[in-house]
């Protein structure tokens, strides 16, 4: 690895950032990086633009992104992305301040298009997300659980059942749950989200004692998606957390239909984890 320059620069001269890379930082990669391919060309720049939308609007609440790229090798192909170092402790925030922050994200941000979607493709986790623009915020979110779906029923296969169930789903739940979001002349705001918002990807900044939140999958959607992932069984973000959300952001309208709306959410986040952990018990029951 004596070939790799020590600047990003140098790296990757399209990015900004011409700072020195820490000596540390420059090192033999381990074979079978989770890096290497065209898939990580997509998740690398993902998280840097997920997290570069996310420091834009909360700098305090983000790691600071600085840059991505491809490291210049021949093989394997492999690429990274460099954000600052925070000391963490890995608790869980208090929720007053950390969902304060949270529906300011949410409640600031604007979309450059006006629509849902992204500007560039990125992942959830190791998966590729369908972010495309939509106006229309239940024909984007039917296009994204459908995509879910079938890369779930791909990794731990068919189940009649289970596939009728998310038929009806589809061209009967959805339609009338998220339809009446932008019918009868009410509008929907696409909010900025983390897009993969639980414990694990969020903690306390010691040195200040703030919020923290990294890891992001993010992407102009209904700002009740978030909560979708706080609506699965193992999730830690509890009922405080809620309660705490909703004092900055109250349901959308209809708001009888909020809790349903959260419910239908977190089948995406419950299709992930079993994208994730193939075989894992009881979700699909779920």
């Amino acid at each position: 690895m004596a070939q790799i320059q020590s600047s990003v620069k140098e790296v990757i001269p399209d990015v900004g950032g011409n700072f020195t890379l820490d000596k540390n930082l420059i090192a033999a990669l381990p074979s079978g990086s989770q890096c290497a391919t065209e898939g990580g060309r997509i998740m690398m720049e993902g998280e840097f633009n997920s997290m570069s939308e996310l420091y834009r609007l909360a700098p305090s609440f983000v790691p600071k992104p600085h840059a991505w790229g491809r490291f210049q090798m021949a093989e394997p192909v492999t690429h990274f992305f460099l954000c600052d170092f925070i000391d963490m402790e890995n608790e869980m925030p208090d929720p007053v301040p950390f969902c304060a922050r949270l529906a300011e994200i949410h409640s600031s941000s604007s979309s450059p298009t006006g629509k849902f979607g992204f500007m560039v493709p990125n992942c959830h986790g190791k998966i590729l997300q369908l972010n495309d623009w939509d106006e229309d915020w239940a024909s984007f979110f039917t296009k994204l659980l459908v995509s879910f779906f079938q890369i779930e029923v791909g990794i731990n296969g068919p189940w009649q059942q289970y596939e009728q169930a998310f038929e009806v789903i589809f061209t009967v739940v959805i339609p009338q749950l998220l339809g009446p979001l932008q019918a009868d002349g009410r509008t929907l705001k696409p909010s900025l989200v983390h897009g993969d918002l639980w414990e694990e990807n969020a903690a306390i900044n010691l040195a200040s004692g703030d919020p923290v939140v990294f890891d992001s999958s993010a992407f102009y959607a209904h700002n009740e998606y978030e909560l979708g992932m706080w609506r699965r069984r193992t999730i830690k973000f509890g009922r405080s957390y809620f309660d705490q959300y909703l004092q900055h952001i109250p349901p959308s309208e209809p708001i009888e239909q909020w809790d349903d709306r959260i419910r239908l959410y977190s089948l995406k986040f419950n299709l992930a984890h079993m994208i994730g952990w193939p075989g894992a018990p009881f979700v699909r029951e779920e």
